[in-house]
């Protein structure tokens, strides 16, 4: 997608004092130079190419990014001295076609649906070897459909934001039997508070310079809302937000590597973590929506939407 976004998020963040670095992870010398420049104590790893379905048209990108990326940073990681400890993001698309719910870290993750949800399996076995090896400690988050102010526009509630305020049709896959899609939608400042609380309980590696010194913490957890909304109740709630009905287009999912739900248990992450989401699909919708109309400002709907708030 256009990349003006990323480049008005990195803009933000500047404005906020975050020190930005442009490059690729994939950069061993350039993250050799970070490293030795700053002694990490934390690394959180976020970078990543997403999506299931763009993962079908160019699967290359996503062995790069999510695999040799991540296996890069590791590497600097695990050669510092003394090495951080690790924080990463994988992804609820791990559980594949479990159809046990709600998703328990204790389920089976070995039936991927689609490439994308591979390459995050794979991470998370390439992680528990550099804990083990190495003595990295590491914490995975299965993030579940990650929504909110600056989000992904190739995500659904974006572009069928953008969709219904231009008047062009949405496209709201059914499954098999005619069942609906839902998703344990999940908003972005409760993802956050998940990440930080990882960050604060993530025990010390126990290496040094590539070597291990004693056994490390290694940790798996769901951060989801526990709440599935169907997509046509979302292309709803969209509609009483936006003040515009939908023009909706009913198919049948394609088998492009989509699951038809996802639901988060996250027991682990409650007792462990004092993860507590807060947000309500309906409540993170209008906090979504607000942004996308003041960013965008250009969109059928702006002032009957703002007169409204």
């Amino acid at each position: 997608y256009d990349p003006s976004l990323k480049k008005a998020r990195r803009a933000l963040l500047g404005s906020h004092g975050v020190f930005v670095v442009d490059g690729d992870i994939n950069d061993g010398r350039l993250l050799a130079k970070l490293f030795d420049v700053v002694p990490f104590t934390h690394v959180l790893h976020l970078a990543a190419q997403a999506g299931v379905r763009y993962a079908m048209e160019n699967p290359s990108s996503y062995v790069r990014s999510n695999v040799a990326g991540l296996v890069s940073l590791l590497e600097s990681c695990k050669d510092a001295d003394p090495q951080p400890a690790v924080v990463w993001a994988s992804s609820s698309s791990v559980y594949g076609l479990n159809d046990a719910v709600p998703f328990s870290e204790a389920h089976r993750t070995d039936k991927p649906a689609s490439l994308y949800a591979a390459t995050k399996k794979a991470g998370e076995a390439i992680t528990h070897t550099y804990n083990h090896i190495y003595g990295l400690s590491i914490t995975g988050l299965r993030f579940f459909t990650v929504y909110g102010p600056w989000g992904r526009p190739d995500m659904a509630y974006f572009f069928f934001t953008r969709n219904i305020l231009q008047g062009k049709p949405v496209t709201v896959y059914r499954g098999r039997d005619h069942v609906d899609i839902a998703r344990d939608f999940t908003y972005i400042d409760d993802i956050v508070r998940g990440c930080l609380a990882a960050l604060d309980t993530a025990g010390r590696s126990t290496g040094g310079g590539g070597r291990k010194r004693g056994a490390a913490p290694y940790r798996i957890f769901n951060l989801g809302n526990t709440s599935p909304v169907t997509v046509p109740a979302l292309v709803a709630m969209l509609e009483r937000c936006l003040m515009v009905k939908a023009r909706r287009h009913v198919v049948e999912m394609p088998g492009n590597g989509d699951v038809p739900f996802t639901h988060a248990n996250i027991s682990l992450a409650r007792e462990q973590l004092g993860y507590k989401p807060t947000t309500s699909l309906e409540m993170g919708l209008k906090k979504f929506v607000r942004w996308y109309l003041s960013y965008y400002g250009y969109n059928r709907g702006t002032h009957a939407f703002r007169s409204r708030l």
